[in-house]
């Protein structure tokens, strides 16, 4: 495939994406108004009388027509404003852009973390096939399905931090002990090793462990999953015979034509786990205090905090047009099938 043939189809995923962002603008304003509760209400406070409520739900526009309101949304949404939070009185944008690096952070350290375990174990299981290792792996995707992420986190807090002390308090993303690096990219290990605080940035990542093996062992079980159905199929095909016919040494035959077919279905999988991880962890943020974007969006819509949500909202739907346009860019990177069409 040409650089111009790709180019045309990472365009056309871009006019692909247009119409969903537009649809999931139009529905994430229609149901956040159909949210339980009052931000006029909760905003004036439980002494506030009828008259005051009015008074300030008419100040936020929310006595006006559902379509004047959303007209309004999308002018400002246009201009770059998320609108006000009202149960933290910070701007949307600002609130977001503080938050969203901390589950990037921890969804990024947890994918690492299960693909560094996950793609070896389905390798291993699907070239031996019944034996211990295949066994193992058939294990650990059960557990990691079966068991819930708070749990998992609770367990691993008991134990590491609790009985054996070798991890920290799990509070935040910093023990209280050490300075917030200077913010450069908005991730304290990265920000921290840029800054050449190695002291912080190895608290950093103590403090980083325990939630991203907590959400790793919850995604590592679909990744294994995937790679050991993959491989088997794969190493079942026509080529690989006659690639092993020919002589050609085992360790190419399984790393040069059987991985980088194999590896096509993996990577829409970890595409998908790690949307999934990023819009999910939230209860792993809860258990270990971590202040993410999953945090904030659940405080939000205890009080119908409109503009708080419909910019989580957002701000989720736009990540995740993002990471299928670089799914589809790595596609036409790595598979074989269009360098031979081409």
């Amino acid at each position: 495939m040409t650089h111009l043939a790709r180019g045309r189809l990472i365009g056309w995923r871009l006019v692909q994406a247009i119409p969903v962002i537009v649809g999931i603008i139009i529905v994430s304003f229609v149901l956040t108004r159909a949210l339980p509760g009052d931000p006029a209400a909760y905003f004036a406070g439980p002494a506030a009388d009828a008259a005051s409520i009015e008074q300030i739900r008419s100040s936020m526009g929310l006595d006006r027509p559902l379509p004047l309101q959303f007209v309004a949304y999308v002018q400002d949404l246009l201009q770059g404003d998320l609108g006000m939070s009202i149960s933290t009185g910070q701007p949307v944008m600002q609130e977001l852009a503080s938050r969203l690096p901390a589950s990037l952070e921890l969804t990024g350290f947890a994918l690492l973390f299960s693909v560094a375990i996950a793609m070896p174990l389905g390798i291993l299981a699907a070239t031996r096939p019944n034996s211990w290792i295949d066994h193992l792996c058939r294990a650990v995707v059960t557990a990691g399905v079966s068991l819930p992420t708070f749990f998992t986190g609770l367990a691993l807090i008991y134990v590491f931090y609790y009985l054996l002390g070798w991890a920290p308090s799990p509070m935040g993303r910093l023990d209280f002990l050490y300075l917030s690096p200077p913010r450069i990219t908005g991730f304290y290990v990265i920000d921290a090793l840029i800054a050449r605080d190695l002291e912080t940035a190895r608290a950093a990542l103590a403090q980083l462990a325990l939630p991203a093996i907590t959400l790793g062992l919850f995604t590592l079980a679909p990744i294994a999953r995937m790679t050991r159905a993959a491989m088997l199929q794969i190493l079942e095909g026509e080529f690989i015979r006659t690639a092993r016919a020919a002589g050609l040494p085992r360790r190419q035959v399984l790393f040069t034509y059987a991985l980088r077919n194999a590896v096509l279905p993996v990577i829409t999988t970890l595409g998908m786990v790690f949307s999934f991880a990023l819009g999910a962890n939230v209860l792993v943020e809860k258990v270990f205090s971590w202040p993410g974007i999953g945090s904030y969006a659940v405080e939000a819509l205890v009080v119908s905090d409109y503009a708080a949500v419909q910019g989580f909202v957002l701000t989720m739907a736009l990540l995740f047009v993002t990471l299928n346009l670089i799914i589809d860019i790595i596609y036409t990177l790595v598979d074989p099938r269009l360098d031979t069409e081409a």
